[in-house]
């Protein structure tokens, strides 16, 4: 719910009263829509299994604990695609939206849920067995990107510090991605947008491997 609702009440307090193009900001929505729902489920999950005490039954299956974070991955991203398309099917009849890119709005969806989804599940890797806990942590992290990724200010209109810090964030590639596929422009060249999500997905999901690796034994 959290995932879901923290998103539509950001969008109606930032666009209630403002005459602002929805059209022009609707793909910036809609990333962040994928960003809080695919990240939502990682937190939730693996501190839920640690309190329970079924992550040891995971561990005594004959799986990797690779499998483990792919699986909580791939969890996050079904997750995070079903709940934005069923937003964004619903969003259609308020928002006049277009696509000019089908193939490539297909697959701003599919690499931003796993990369929001990676996210997600490195931010469950410290050990700890409260998933009120994990969240808060992972809130900390997942508010401050919102703001400094071009959805409430477009990436063009950035400058100084605030650009250099909107290029550290994954997000703002996936609003990027979503400009192109949907409208048809965008600051960077969609093979970088892919390219950055793919990477950070990568990384995402070794640094959760090395850092449950070594917490392992604390967090059971």
């Amino acid at each position: 719910m959290f995932g879901v609702l923290f998103p539509l009440f950001m969008f109606f307090a930032f666009f209630v009263g403002r005459k602002l193009d929805l059209t022009t900001f609707f793909p910036a929505f809609l990333a962040m829509m994928l960003f809080f729902t695919a990240s939502s489920v990682g937190p939730l999950i693996t501190p839920w299994e640690k309190r329970e005490k079924t992550y040891e039954r995971l561990l005594s299956y004959p799986v990797t604990q690779d499998s483990i974070i792919l699986g909580d991955v791939v969890a996050g991203a079904i997750f995070g695609i079903v709940i934005s398309i069923l937003v964004w099917i619903a969003s259609t009849v308020f928002v006049p939206v277009t696509i000019t890119n089908i193939g490539l709005f297909a697959l701003a969806f599919i690499l931003g849920t796993v990369s929001c989804a990676a996210l997600g599940a490195l931010l469950a890797a410290p050990a700890s067995d409260s998933p009120p806990n994990v969240m808060i942590f992972s809130n900390l992290i997942r508010f401050p990107l919102i703001f400094i990724s071009g959805i409430f200010v477009p990436l063009a209109q950035m400058q100084g510090l605030g650009l250099v810090l909107a290029y550290c964030s994954p997000l703002t590639y996936l609003v990027d991605l979503f400009n192109a596929a949907m409208s048809g422009t965008s600051v960077f060249s969609p093979l970088v947008d892919c390219g950055v999500l793919i990477g950070v997905s990568a990384l995402f999901i070794f640094a959760a491997k090395v850092i449950q690796k070594r917490n392992l034994m604390k967090g059971m």
